[in-house]
């Protein structure tokens, strides 16, 4: 694998080091930049938009970093990878925190689970999710490379999303989770791939290797 540079952007509300330490890993002399320079973001082959905590928050430090227009002409020019409350940030809405408008860069919401939430079986389920969930891939996509689908990732989030478009994965939470989303040269997922063992690290490896384009793809469910 070529040298590689890979921008994971540090606003304040990320498991940043995990995540670098993940694509260290897996990458062949990758070079990966903890960082909220725009200069370094822009310079760099790739970008991760990592995140945890409350959407508020992660609005609210973005917009004093001045990192929210820069996620957005990332979004439209080289390959970048959301994660979690990342991945909720590129949405348009959310539910959380009485209503935030996000990034408007993937079309949908970020929908509270609920304080009632059960299974199908009328279990009643807790929230936040937390833990192991199978992932069931809805588009043949070239971070799919390796990795079985149904394969479980690892999960901790109070808001999920439900997209319109552009659903790469699913998984089921007492509601259909829109677990991973792919538009041109973003790919966003719900779970945490660096928290994810080996399948987390094929992702990670896969975004390594993926240079944006997406191949004249099907929907899994046509195969």
């Amino acid at each position: 694998m070529s040298t590689t540079s890979v921008a994971v952007i540090d606003y304040g509300m990320g498991n940043l080091h995990s995540v670098a330490s993940a694509l260290e890993k897996v990458g062949d002399g990758v070079t990966v930049h903890v960082t909220d320079s725009p200069e370094l973001i822009f310079a760099a082959d790739k970008v991760i938009f990592p995140g945890v905590g409350a959407i508020r928050d992660c609005m609210a430090e973005l917009k004093a970093r001045e990192l929210d227009e820069v996620v957005q002409e990332v979004a439209a020019s080289k390959p970048m990878l959301g994660i979690c409350v990342g991945m909720q940030a590129l949405m348009e809405h959310s539910e959380e925190n009485g209503g935030v408008d996000c990034l408007d860069v993937l079309p949908g919401e970020v929908k509270f689970f609920g304080r009632d939430l059960r299974d199908a079986n009328g279990q009643r389920l807790k929230v936040p999710h937390m833990g192991w969930n199978t992932v069931s891939q809805r588009i043949d996509h070239p971070l799919w490379e390796g990795i079985a689908d149904n394969t479980r990732f690892y999960f901790v989030h109070s808001y999920y999303i439900h997209a319109p478009e552009f659903v790469a994965a699913t998984a089921d939470y007492g509601v259909e989770i829109h677990a991973a989303m792919a538009c041109e040269n973003v790919f966003a997922v719900q779970f945490h791939p660096e928290k994810s063992g080996d399948a987390g690290l094929q992702l990670l490896r896969n975004f390594l290797r993926w240079d944006g384009g997406l191949p004249a793809f099907r929907p899994v469910s046509e195969f």
